[in-house]
């Protein structure tokens, strides 16, 4: 078997180790690279570190755990939880009950252990379309600040995802309209690994001024709506 990542044992096996206050050191690092105006290269495997789990396990470019995601119910599980290196909750994705339409929902931080205290961050839903296109889901605020921030990072953008997930080609974009301009930029991307690994291991690499963990996220969804 090919190996993923060369410290993916030692990331694994360190994770237990860390202690709470670390929490979010994995990604302010990776946020670094954002302040620098660099973008972020991330390595995704489709595969949880537990036997018999499922989900995803997430590098940055030195080979460091700095997500993953662990599901243990058959099919699509309708709600999912972002995690750092140590288990802490950063993103939740649920999938809304006795609705229509395809729609989830993406909470900051753990839903389920605290409702009260998760805002509501973005609906999601998939494209449909009874002609052959290239969008397959948007993601939509739920709520909207004024637009003077940056278009790429601003809570109040649309992100439309473009491309084949199945084929591990795909690009998230920010589309918003300050000033009466429309404006739309690539703020992620999801592209096969240079060696032949199998579509489990792709590449993630996340432009500056857009948060990782939103950037996974988006994967995450794109994952559950291909398994829906």
């Amino acid at each position: 078997m090919t190996k993923v990542h060369p410290n993916a044992a030692a990331a694994a096996a360190a994770a237990a180790a860390v202690p709470p206050a670390a929490a979010a050191v994995v990604v302010a690092e990776a946020a670094g690279e954002e302040e620098k105006g660099e973008a972020v290269s991330l390595t995704v495997w489709r595969r949880s570190l537990l036997f018999n789990g499922k989900g995803f396990t997430v590098f940055d470019c030195k080979g460091n755990l700095v997500y993953r995601v662990e599901t243990y119910s058959g099919g699509s599980p309708r709600e999912i939880v972002l995690m750092d290196a140590d288990g802490h909750g950063l993103l939740t994705i649920r999938r809304k009950k006795l609705c229509l339409a395809e729609e989830w929902l993406i909470y900051d931080g753990d839903a389920a252990a605290s409702p009260s205290a998760a805002p509501k961050r973005f609906t999601a839903r998939r494209h449909v379309s009874l002609r052959p296109t290239r969008s397959l889901a948007h993601l939509s605020p739920a709520r909207r600040p004024s637009c003077g921030a940056d278009a790429g990072a601003a809570p109040s953008c649309r992100y439309d995802v473009e491309g084949s997930y199945t084929g591990r080609s795909l690009d998230v974009f920010a589309s918003s309209a300050c000033g009466g301009e429309q404006r739309r930029r690539v703020v992620a991307t999801v592209c096969q690994k240079e060696a032949a690994v199998g579509p489990d291991v792709f590449r993630l690499v996340v432009q500056p001024g857009f948060e990782p963990p939103l950037a996974m996220a988006v994967v995450i969804l794109l994952d559950q709506m291909n398994a829906s």
